[in-house]
């Protein structure tokens, strides 16, 4: 008796919640009644993509170290400008410098995007406390799920190519500049709020001349954040037919090419290194001049 009771508690029960059925249905959806819609998006990354690539590309070598010398050196220090520039001739000497341009396009466009996204949610969040409690939960499934799963619904709206990147690349990171736009407003000091108020600042005066300002170094900590991440989605994104230096370290995977695969992965390592320090550079430069 009690061993046919313990075996059917083994037992998982005959049900099915089939949750991705609807999703799927959404999908199919949106993929019929808003063509045009994704037609327009597709039209309008695409082209940021290909002009930010074509302008890289147009940039002679020389200039474009002599840029990557200028800004590590404004934001860090010479000694990190020239090992910037370094960093980036090494990946030219690899005969990646194409594919380096365009993964440097596709992240800025999906980091553009981002920011332009994430920056606006966060502050609502920030003002409306339910806004903020129904939005928690999804910057979490958006965040922990994996991401490869993003692939599937963006190649379903756009061909295969950089587009699908970028938008997979998007869900991916755009959660931390939505988070810490969110943080560094609720953390403005509470007497410099009510300085404003008292001398008769509205909502948006309070809001563009007192908590944003106060809130850019946490803000560029997002950014920051979301930046690396959609590097870090460069080999993911390479599956839906981006370009670049993922695309090359997908082919050195498929050919068991241990020696472009380093050179590939250690070029997106280049990258990671700059963007981190330069993004960091510049967070902390508005620190100091508002402690200034």
């Amino acid at each position: 008796m009690l061993s046919t009771i313990w075996e059917k508690l083994n037992v998982f029960p005959d049900v099915s919640i089939p949750l991705g059925t609807p999703v799927e249905k959404f999908v199919n959806f949106l993929e019929v009644n808003f063509e045009i819609v994704f037609d327009i998006i597709f039209n309008i990354t695409s082209t940021t993509i290909v002009a930010f690539d074509d302008f890289l590309n147009w940039l002679p070598w020389t200039v474009f170290i002599l840029i990557i010398v200028l800004i590590g050196t404004f934001f860090q220090s010479f000694k990190s400008g020239l090992l910037y520039g370094f960093f980036m001739f090494l990946v030219g000497s690899f005969g990646l410098w194409e594919e380096m341009m365009i993964t440097i396009a596709v992240i800025l466009t999906a980091v553009i995007i981002s920011i332009f996204i994430g920056i606006p949610i966060g502050i609502m969040m920030a003002m409306n406390k339910a806004f903020s409690v129904i939005m928690r939960p999804i910057l979490d499934a958006m965040q922990t799920m994996p991401s490869f799963v993003y692939l599937i619904p963006v190649i379903f709206f756009f061909p295969l190519g950089n587009v699908p990147a970028v938008f997979a690349t998007i869900i991916y990171a755009v959660p931390p500049v939505i988070r810490l736009t969110e943080l560094g407003i609720r953390n403005v000091d509470r007497e410099v709020t009510e300085s404003a108020e008292s001398f008769g600042s509205s909502r948006v005066q309070m809001l563009t001349k007192v908590q944003l300002p106060q809130a850019v170094p946490t803000i560029m900590a997002g950014v920051n954040q979301t930046t690396m991440m959609a590097l870090a989605m460069a080999v993911i994104a390479s599956m839906v037919g981006a370009g670049g230096l993922g695309e090359q370290v997908l082919i050195a995977i498929n050919r068991i090419d241990i020696a472009l695969g380093f050179e590939a992965g250690i070029s997106i390592v280049f990258l990671a290194i700059i963007i981190d320090r330069v993004t960091a550079g510049i967070g902390n430069r508005f620190q100091r001049s508002e402690e200034g």
